[in-house]
């Protein structure tokens, strides 16, 4: 005889402290309206920045052009992904659709390292070859597209910390405010000084700031993409835990993995000294996890092991 249990619910965290509520309370806020106005917002200013560089014959502004409308590319899928996260399992999709997530992070993260190395390039190519610049009309449609992005990202601030999927919208934005307000600074620098080369060195400095800031999420979503236990979860502290449990002798095939950027799931086997005591054991390893490392999403497995190195079990 043995006991196989899986739970799901939140009921474990009736007990957690504050802060774990709180945690909920985030990741429970529906970015749909967030994503709805962002694209809205940048698809406008893809079109304004086109027709401005069109009027003024601007290379610039019709590349930077090229380069947001690959930013409403990100911020659409990563929507897609948000809402496809929300639908219910079916059919062989018995996970549900939430892993969408986290491909999304990773391919918003690589669509902000080409922008990256188009930026670059371009920089790069400007630095030998210096063109002169429309200089105010850089500052107007650029600080434009700094409130835009500002605005974008803060719609998203909210859940930066607790979802990898929210992050990387978060920072896309961020790092485009930041390219816009290079462009504004390298602009008036060249209205006063007359110096052509510094727009692209400013461009190159962000392009910088932009690859150490967003590796991190890069790292983060191809890790989860091949079911990597997310990084604030240590599967060490996760086995103590269950191992400190009373009645508890040993575990084994413990498995952490995410389900998709804001829930996770885990999976283990455990020895009991009496399996008469699988119940209170369950309930206290699922009070455990989710107040400790906030898992909700177990699939446990209650075993005895005889001397004779056989496992009873269900």
């Amino acid at each position: 005889m043995g006991l196989h249990h899986h739970s799901h619910d939140n009921d474990s965290h009736a007990h957690g402290h504050s802060h774990s509520h709180h945690n909920h309370d985030v990741k429970d806020i529906d970015f749909g309206k967030a994503f709805a106005i962002g694209a809205i917002l940048n698809i406008g200013f893809v079109l304004v920045e086109f027709i401005a560089g069109v009027m003024i014959k601007s290379l610039a502004l019709i590349a930077d052009a090229g380069h947001n409308l690959s930013d409403v590319i990100g911020l659409i899928l990563a929507w897609l992904a948000f809402v496809a996260a929300k639908k219910k399992p079916e059919g062989q999709f018995t996970y549900g659709y939430g892993h969408s997530t986290i491909v999304a992070s990773f391919i918003n993260s690589i669509f902000l390292y080409m922008a990256s190395g188009i930026i670059a390039f371009e920089a790069i190519k400007r630095l030998l070859n210096p063109e002169p610049q429309e200089g105010m009309m850089m500052i107007i449609v650029a600080s434009i597209g700094v409130v835009i992005n500002l605005v974008t990202a803060f719609l998203f601030a909210a859940g930066r910390k607790h979802d990898l999927n929210i992050r990387a919208t978060f920072l896309h934005m961020v790092y485009d405010g930041l390219v816009s307000l290079g462009v504004i600074i390298g602009a008036l620098i060249i209205i006063i000084t007359g110096w052509q080369w510094v727009d692209p060195m400013l461009g190159l400095l962000i392009v910088g700031v932009i690859i150490y800031g967003s590796w991190d999420v890069l790292k983060q979503s191809f890790k989860l993409s091949l079911a990597a236990a997310p990084d604030n979860i240590e599967i060490t502290k996760v086995a103590e835990t269950i191992k400190a449990i009373n009645g508890v002798v040993d575990i084994h095939d413990l498995h952490v993995w995410a389900l998709s950027t804001t829930q996770n799931a885990l999976s283990v086997h455990v020895i009991v000294d009496d399996l008469a005591k699988g119940q209170d054991i369950l309930d206290e390893i699922n009070h455990e996890l989710g107040h400790d490392f906030e898992l909700t999403h177990n699939t446990i497995q209650i075993e005895t092991n005889y001397n004779c190195g056989l496992s009873t079990h269900i």
